[in-house]
C-alpha cells in the first residue's frame, strides 16, 4: 500500500485520468462511479467508465471500457491500468479493484501483448493505493495461451 504522493509521474497521471472519468458513470442501480484509464505500449492512454444496464448482466465495467477503447482504436499491448471508485453517498476507504471478468479480460490482454500489466488500484482519497500487476490478482489464468491460439498477430 502507498500514496499518491509517492506514485511516479507516470502513475499520478493514469490515475488522475481515471478519476476524471469517474463522474461519467452511468450508475441508475448502485449509484457507484467507476473509473479507469489504461497506457499502452505506445504511451497512449485511454479510459472507461462504469456502465450499469436494466438487465444487470450487460453492465460494462470503468476497466473493460478502457481496455476496449483501446481495442477498438487498435492497440493491444499495455502497460498498466488504474481503477478508482466511490459512492455518491460515501467514499471508497480501499483500494479499487478490478472484478473477477475484468481481471479475466485484462489477463488475456497481457497475454496478447506477452507482458504483465501493472494495475494501480486508489481509493477515493488516493491516500490508499495498491500496486499490483494482473498475474498478481489472477495467477494461474486460463487464456489465449491455454488454447494454442497464436496471439502474435494480434498485438499492436
Amino acid at each position: 500500500i502507498t500514496t499518491f504522493a509517492k506514485l511516479k509521474k507516470e502513475q499520478q497521471e493514469l490515475l488522475n485520468k481515471a478519476e476524471a472519468v469517474m463522474k461519467n458513470a452511468y450508475n441508475p442501480v448502485s449509484h457507484y462511479f467507476v473509473g479507469a484509464a489504461i497506457l499502452t505500449k505506445k504511451n497512449n492512454t485511454y479510459v472507461g467508465t462504469f456502465a450499469e444496464n436494466s438487465s444487470y448482466g450487460a453492465t460494462i465495467c470503468a476497466e473493460r471500457a478502457a481496455v476496449l477503447t483501446a481495442n477498438s482504436c487498435g492497440e493491444r499491448v499495455f502497460k498498466a491500468i488504474a481503477v478508482i471508485g466511490a459512492h455518491e453517498e460515501f467514499i471508497s476507504k480501499e483500494p479499487v479493484t478490478p472484478c473477477g471478468m475484468c481481471r479475466q479480460v485484462i489477463s488475456d490482454f497481457a497475454q496478447i501483448g506477452g507482458k504483465d500489466i501493472e494495475i494501480i488500484c486508489a481509493n477515493t482519497k488516493k491516500d490508499k493505493i495498491h500496486l499490483t500487476s494482473i498475474k498478481e490478482l489472477l495467477p494461474l489464468a486460463f487464456g489465449p495461451k491455454d488454447l494454442n491460439m497464436d496471439v502474435s498477430k494480434y498485438r499492436k
